[in-house]
């Protein structure tokens, strides 16, 4: 049996499903601190200026990228089509034939891409769109069209959020800037160009069965995100990102990747980076997917201004698990990177109850610091922590008590809370259901 701990985060960081171990509750670890970094927030998303290339002493912004002051003395040297852009290695090319092969999204197909297959997925990718726009989106986003406030801050932190950008769209669609967090590393996006025959039909299939299930229960299954995503021959992770842009109606700008530097700044991947993922014809997927673990992906409405998504994989309990990598004690710099946002408005859902447990307390310590406005389900952050920080909670649907045995340390407290307010009604689930099988939803806001 594995350790709780690695099963936790395993489960939590693929969007909260049911932990493996079937655990009875909580780890017991260090208690709960608030991390004690401040940090200036970064400017807007999509907002800083591009690298420039100039004779001064560089600096580095904000954002991680290396720039320094136009003098004004000499005209800008004429771009070579040889070199990455200023900020990384650029891959839109690459994103843009994703969205169509995978996402079924409109454009066109890699040349030699077989037209048969993709009309077979796209049947199958389309339908499901098309359900889950139905039967989720448009109820779930009048709801938050009514009860998210406008003057919120618009950078937006989801923490084990697995694959689900689509429901941080429809919560926050005008976010200046959106940051998913999980164990699911990005994903190589050269497999594009390399995959054929059965190999690209049976990654095809895995896209298909994970976004089905995705869409039609409104979480995602742990072991089958870790093979899907980890392992996945096409980058299952962005794939799913993009399926969210054509579900919402947003236009690709740009795709880099990027690390994160040990002050919480981004480096963006350039080619002396990518050659160390090695050729995908060579290596294996899941050795190529971490270095291509973190993406970043600019987009917007069809004239409208540049949004950025942004997917960070990341252990996010506090302690080392092992396959997992190192926690947010040994490894800080996930926070760190988190501190320089500022205030943020935030959400999380389906994510094993784990912000209730010790040993997830530095997360749960960065949102009880940060964050302005939340929703969440049961797995959000309990009274017995929010109300002592300056929050308030407002509950919709029904809740009694969690329907898995990591949720028990804080069923009370849940339980007196929903029993403690009218009941406001909620048309649609928002991640688990609790142990009654009913819809439940919290906001959490600090108070003014």
């Amino acid at each position: 049996m594995r350790h709780l701990l690695s099963a936790a985060v395993l489960v939590a960081a693929c969007h909260g499903n049911d932990p493996a171990t079937g655990g009875t509750g909580p780890a017991s670890s260090a208690p709960a601190t608030t991390p004690s970094t401040v940090a200036t927030p970064a400017p807007a998303a999509g907002s800083a200026a591009k690298p420039e290339v100039k004779p001064e002493a560089p600096k580095v912004t904000d954002n991680g990228e290396t720039k320094v002051a136009d003098s004004g003395n000499k005209p800008a040297a004429a771009p070579d089509a040889k070199v990455p852009p200023a900020g990384g290695h650029d891959f839109t090319a690459e994103g843009k034939a994703m969205y169509v092969v995978g996402a079924c999204g409109e454009g066109a197909s890699p040349a030699d891409f077989p037209k048969d297959l993709l009309a077979k997925h796209c049947d199958v990718i389309t339908k499901a769109q098309t359900d889950y726009t139905d039967s989720w989106v448009k109820p779930a986003r009048a709801f938050f069209e009514a009860h998210v406030p406008k003057d919120i801050p618009k950078t937006v932190v989801y923490p084990f959020a697995g694959g689900d950008l689509s429901t941080a769209l429809t919560v926050y669609p005008d976010a200046d800037e959106i940051t998913t967090l999980s164990l699911e590393p990005a994903g190589d996006p050269r497999d594009i160009d390399v995959l054929k025959g059965k190999d690209l039909e049976k990654a095809l299939d895995k896209v298909e069965y994970e976004l089905k299930f995705l869409y039609r229960v409104n979480f995602s299954n742990t072991m089958n995100m870790i093979e899907a995503m980890r392992a996945g021959s096409l980058p299952t992770e962005l794939i799913f990102a993009l399926s969210a842009m054509k579900i919402h109606g947003y236009e690709i700008v740009q795709l880099r990747y990027f690390k994160i530097n040990d002050d919480g700044t981004l480096h963006y991947l350039d080619d002396a980076d990518i050659a160390k993922a090695g050729d995908p014809l060579k290596v294996k997927p899941e050795t190529r997917n971490f270095v291509f673990a973190n993406a970043e992906l600019e987009f917007r409405k069809p004239g409208g201004r540049i949004q950025v998504w942004r997917h960070i994989r990341a252990n996010l309990g506090d302690e080392d698990s092992k396959g997992i990598g190192p926690g947010l004690k040994k490894d800080p710099r996930v926070l760190k990177h988190l501190e320089l946002k500022g205030d943020i408005a935030a959400m999380t859902k389906a994510a094993s109850y784990l912000l209730s447990w010790d040993s997830f307390s530095l997360m749960r310590g960065f949102l009880l610091k940060h964050v302005q406005w939340m929703v969440s389900d049961a797995t959000g952050v309990a009274p017995k922590w929010g109300k002592p920080a300056g929050f308030e909670y407002e509950t919709y649907g029904a809740f009694v008590g969690p329907h898995i045995p990591a949720g028990n340390s804080i069923q009370k407290d849940w339980r007196t809370e929903f029993e403690s307010q009218d009941k406001r009604e909620l048309p649609f689930r928002f991640g688990y259901y609790d142990k009654k099988n009913q819809n439940h939803l919290i906001i959490m806001r600090r108070k003014k």
